[in-house]
């Protein structure tokens, strides 16, 4: 049989079977003295064998050693394998298909999102209140950031954090109070007097819990994205203000 001829017997391509021959797979047969290459039965059955064992999701590594005749591993303890690989990877399907519907059942989305339902929950709290505020939009985000990359610590805190500022009407007033003084400070100077007074508001709205060892670190890599992303009047107010809820745990002066 010609290339062709033996591609088409088992139903693959042409390219597939050269493939495997680089991928040292099927031998490559003895050559005619014309030049081409004169495939046999056994290339046919071992290329149907490894269709099959592909079409089970075997990747060509577990498939070269199920035809390796030194091979470590036996078809069943290959089989068995991608049993448990293919039931792991069902059940990861199935939790993102329920996070999915819980996000769908929710109705309107955020701009933000996809973000977690408790936090689209809280956002859709929120959002009439803090509407038109820039820095009610960047914090929203900020919030989702950290929802996708904080540790799971540190993410119950932040979750807390939001919960209490939406179940509360005076922790909302206070950020409403705190948005607005940073939105003015978008083209104020560093020593503008507002951002002592931001400053203050901010920390009155940051529960001494988020900061658990009392220790404020500003040139943490997170924080030094965050105050760039600000206009400087706003970072020096966030700064500050951290400052001052960390000294109120371990009672010195900012």
């Amino acid at each position: 049989m010609r290339i062709g001829e033996l591609a088409a017997a088992v139903g693959v391509t042409t390219r597939t079977v050269r493939h495997y021959h680089h991928q040292g797979l099927l031998p490559e047969p003895e050559r005619l003295s014309n030049g081409y290459r004169n495939y046999t039965l056994r290339h046919a059955v071992v290329l149907a064998r490894i269709r099959r064992l592909t079409e089970l999701g075997l990747g060509l590594a577990e498939v070269r050693d199920v035809l390796a005749d030194d091979a470590g591993k036996d078809l069943i303890e290959v089989l068995t394998e991608l049993d448990g690989d293919l039931a792991r990877q069902e059940a990861e399907i199935h939790e993102r298909r329920q996070r999915l519907r819980a996000l769908l059942d929710a109705g309107e989305l955020p701009a933000e999102g996809p973000v977690s339902p408790e936090l689209a929950a809280l956002f859709a709290e929120t959002a009439p209140r803090l509407a038109g505020s820039p820095m009610a939009a960047k914090d929203r985000e900020v919030f989702a950031l950290m929802e996708t990359v904080a540790d799971p610590a540190d993410r119950a805190r932040l979750m807390s954090l939001a919960g209490a500022i939406a179940g509360s009407p005076q922790a909302t007033a206070r950020a409403h109070e705190a948005y607005a003084l940073l939105d003015a400070l978008a083209d104020a100077g560093l020593d503008d007097p507002r951002v002592a007074e931001a400053a203050r508001v901010i920390a009155g709205c940051i529960p001494q819990e988020v900061f658990p060892d009392a220790v404020i670190d500003h040139e943490d890599s997170f924080l030094r994205a965050l105050y760039a992303d600000l206009a400087p009047a706003q970072a020096a107010a966030v700064r500050r203000a951290l400052d001052i809820v960390v000294a109120g745990k371990t009672g010195e002066r900012p």
